[in-house]
């Protein structure tokens, strides 16, 4: 066959293939990927966490927000009526307060609220993670089928040769060595048809946990070989991957948090100021009449309470404390950006010499199917023999199964920087 024909063929257009494969029934990379993240329980529990780190910021931001408190009880009280704390006995009390300036208080909730954007990236996170194993294992699991089919006529091609063998070491026309090489080969052939059929069951049952796909449904991938190069220069991806990796936005909005509970605690030599409001109904029960000339059974006050900090050796070591941590955040984010700057280097790097190497499987297979074309011409005209054919076949099968590996590991190399440079979810929306 013709290599521009067959490359044609492994390499069809995705958006024609994804149509011609919904009208044959099968399932295409676009919809795998889409039923993945669908299907997901580690993007759902990552979304779940996102929202209860929300929450748990909510707490913080409660404190500036009002809070009221009522209640009831009785207590019996000798002497002066007084509870535990200098509160008096009530047998109803309404009580009122919210923060009005604290700003260590106002530091823990900015920390909290940055936090919670760093959950909301562990979440995108975990969605592009679902994209890569969805994509990975349905291109797999293309690349293992197609495998397959050649090897089935490698397969074939080697029974030939064997046959043929048999008739000329009977004919004295060959030695039994030959017979036992042909043999060797045909089981070469069936030990990789057997792996390969292996990691066919499991790549179709990672694609059935993926998606939720019904266990008795059979997974039918499409012929689409998807392109996922990208023309952007080594210095644009460096940018890209340090502007869009998780680590990287994690690690600053840490060092937000850092600063705002760091900016808080210097602020907490200043004054707090809080409102606050009491309203209490007494009861005669706890002899007021004798320590008080009057009584007055509903009791209402309302203000503002100061607290000015005099001496506070805590605030001081929580200021230092503060410094330190972010120190730490500051260095543990130089970090990252250097680790990230180096990692996606290498992924270029990478995809690079991938792309090298898929080239020259492709050559292999031209030079291979070139010289299929040229025995088989001779075959034709009674110049080569069936063995030499079949030969031929084995090794145009082998060149493909080569390039098909080949051009799937780059397809993961290209995933991954795609992965790196913050691309991924766009490629799939």
């Amino acid at each position: 066959m013709a290599l521009a024909a067959s490359l044609a063929t492994a390499c069809a257009q995705p958006a024609r293939a994804q149509d011609q494969s919904q009208d044959q029934g099968t399932l295409t990379l676009r919809s795998a990927v889409t039923m993945a993240l669908d299907n997901s329980s580690e993007l759902k529990l990552a979304r779940v966490q996102y929202n209860v780190a929300m929450k748990e910021a909510g707490l913080d931001r409660a404190e500036f927000l009002p809070n009221l408190y009522t209640g009831s009880g009785a207590a019996y009280s000798f002497g002066f009526p007084a509870l535990p704390g200098g509160n008096a006995p009530a047998v109803f009390e309404l009580s009122y307060t919210q923060s009005i300036f604290n700003p260590y208080l106002k530091g823990l909730q900015h920390a909290a609220e940055e936090r919670a954007k760093g959950q909301k990236l562990q979440m995108e996170d975990m969605q592009d993670t679902v994209i890569i194993h969805a994509a990975t294992a349905y291109l797999e699991l293309a690349k293992v089928r197609h495998s397959l089919d050649l090897l089935r006529e490698e397969e074939a091609s080697a029974e030939k040769i064997l046959g043929v063998t048999h008739e000329r070491v009977d004919a004295n026309q060959e030695l039994p060595i030959e017979v036992t090489r042909g043999e060797l080969a045909l089981a070469r052939v069936e030990e990789r048809i057997v792996k390969l059929e292996g990691r066919d069951d499991i790549l179709a049952q990672q694609i059935h946990d993926l998606t939720g796909l019904p266990e008795d449904q059979a997974i039918s991938v499409g012929t689409e070989d998807p392109d996922f190069s990208t023309d952007e220069q080594i210095g644009a991806m460096v940018n890209m991957a340090i502007a869009s990796d998780r680590g990287i936005q994690e690690a600053e909005e840490e060092r937000a948090a850092r600063e705002h509970i760091l900016r808080g605690a210097r602020l907490s030599y200043l004054p707090t100021v809080d409102l606050v409001g009491q309203y209490n109904v007494l009861s005669k029960f706890n002899n007021y009449l004798e320590f008080y000339k009057t009584f007055e059974r509903n009791n209402f006050s309302a203000g503002v309470q100061v607290t000015i900090p005099i001496f506070a050796a805590k605030t001081s070591a929580t200021v230092a404390l503060a410094k330190s941590q972010l120190d730490a955040a500051e260095l543990t984010l130089g970090n990252k950006r250097q680790d990230v700057r180096l990692a996606v280097q290498q992924k270029v790097r990478d995809v690079r010499e991938l792309d090298a190497s898929r080239e020259v499987a492709r050559l292999d297979l031209k030079l291979a199917q070139e010289n299929l074309q040229l025995i088989q011409a001779k075959y034709d005209q009674g110049q080569a023999m069936l063995p030499d054919l079949e030969q031929a076949h084995l090794d145009e099968s082998d060149k493909w199964v080569a390039f098909l590996d080949a051009d799937f590991a780059r397809q993961q190399g290209q995933l991954t920087l795609l992965q790196a440079t913050g691309q991924l979810a766009k490629v799939f929306q």
